[in-house]
């Protein structure tokens, strides 16, 4: 018996296996498997934002404007960096906890906080413009445009504040339901228009300058015995491609809208509670399970899907170049062929989780893991 265990030891983990339960196996993230890659990816830089997330569920993310890398973590204060080197432009430096990614336009960076401050910074400096407060925390990126800034809390509520002086110039409120995912994302802006993903599985536009509502569209219905099943939340931003408006849901469904009046235009049974990601013809989402499909952008047929991210608690897509990109619980980053959702790269951003979709700004993209370390790849170097 003891030579045989002996000569069995290379063969453990088989061994191992015949004791594992069917259940574990079958609750076990997917292995990773060796790939070749169709394309060469360089990080160009990394980065210190500060103590991240953790565990909040906030899904904190950089956003990227006239060559400078904005990012906030919960202690550290908020950040500039430099796109292309990295290199630390300026440093807000705060005692609140930052519990939102920030959002910038017309010269301004905003940040909420766990207890409802918002904050607005000079995007050229990071001197400090003006604080407001909310009733409830903001984990989601406020949005900067048309004047104002708007502010998602997570009770369901926006807020509209002047931009320049810092008063609240709407709020509009939408009920959440008992149960919901932790989590939730900004709104975004369209010509006269706000869209705002709500927890109960709808689409609602706002008209931008005094928050009256214009119309709502259900992406997927509250449907269900229990409280669990008619978790229906669009917490990704949805995303504005011309005149039409993507979003994907909790309940594993993509719409296609258009957005002027909010009727469908098309509805996929392939999605997830994140963001969708917008290429020339495909739209790309994660579902439930970590899977990633390509839509067709015109029909919302699937046109592929890419199973071996199943369980690893895989974020939203973001497009560079021809590729999509993911990342998972154990920092690693994979690039998808758009055309066939074949794995084209993988890459390593470090041993945390990231939580948050990438983002991608001149060609560069930029992920940002819980624990606040951001990275930045180029392709093709």
């Amino acid at each position: 018996m003891a030579a045989f265990c002996v000569a069995t030891l290379a063969g453990c983990s088989t061994v191992k296996d015949w004791f594992q339960d069917d259940e574990e196996k079958a609750k076990a993230p997917t292995e990773l498997t060796e790939i070749t890659p169709a394309v060469t990816v360089t990080e160009i830089w990394t980065a210190d934002a500060g103590k991240g997330e953790d565990l909040l569920g906030a899904r904190q993310a950089p956003v990227v404007a006239d060559g400078r890398v904005y990012a906030a973590a919960v202690e550290g204060g908020v950040h500039a960096f430099d796109l292309q080197t990295g290199n630390s432009v300026w440093t807000y430096e705060s005692d609140l906890r930052l519990s939102g990614g920030p959002g910038v336009g017309e010269g301004l960076v905003a940040i909420g906080s766990l207890e409802g401050d918002v904050i607005a910074l000079d995007a050229a400096t990071g001197a400090e413009k003006w604080t407001a407060k909310v009733d409830n925390e903001v984990i989601a990126a406020p949005t900067v445009g048309m004047g104002m800034v708007f502010v998602r809390s997570n009770e369901g509520r926006v807020t509209a504040f002047d931009a320049a002086t810092g008063e609240r110039r709407w709020f509009w409120n939408h009920d959440v339901p008992t149960l919901s995912v932790r989590g939730n994302d900004a709104p975004v802006l369209g010509p006269g228009y706000l869209f705002v993903g709500n927890d109960d599985g709808t689409i609602s536009a706002l008209a931008a300058q005094d928050g009256r509502p214009l119309w709502e569209q259900a992406v997927a219905q509250q449907e269900g015995r229990t409280e669990l099943d008619r978790m229906a939340d669009v917490d990704g931003t949805p995303v504005l491609d011309g005149t039409t408006l993507f979003a994907t849901s909790f309940k594993g469904q993509t719409m296609a809208i258009d957005a002027p009046s909010g009727q469908p235009m098309w509805l996929s049974e392939n999605g997830g509670p994140g963001e969708v990601a917008v290429a020339p013809s495909v739209v790309v989402v994660t579902g439930l399970d970590g899977a990633v499909f390509g839509l067709d952008k015109a029909s919302g047929s699937a046109l592929w899907q890419q199973p071996g991210l199943i369980r690893r608690s895989t974020t939203s897509p973001a497009i560079h170049g021809d590729y999509a990109v993911v990342g998972d619980f154990d920092g690693y980053l994979h690039w998808l062929d758009l055309a066939t959702g074949e794995f084209a790269a993988r890459s390593r951003a470090g041993n945390e989780v990231l939580r948050a979709a990438p983002v991608v700004a001149d060609g560069i993209l930029i992920v940002q893991d819980i624990e606040g370390e951001l990275s930045a790849y180029r392709l093709g170097q």
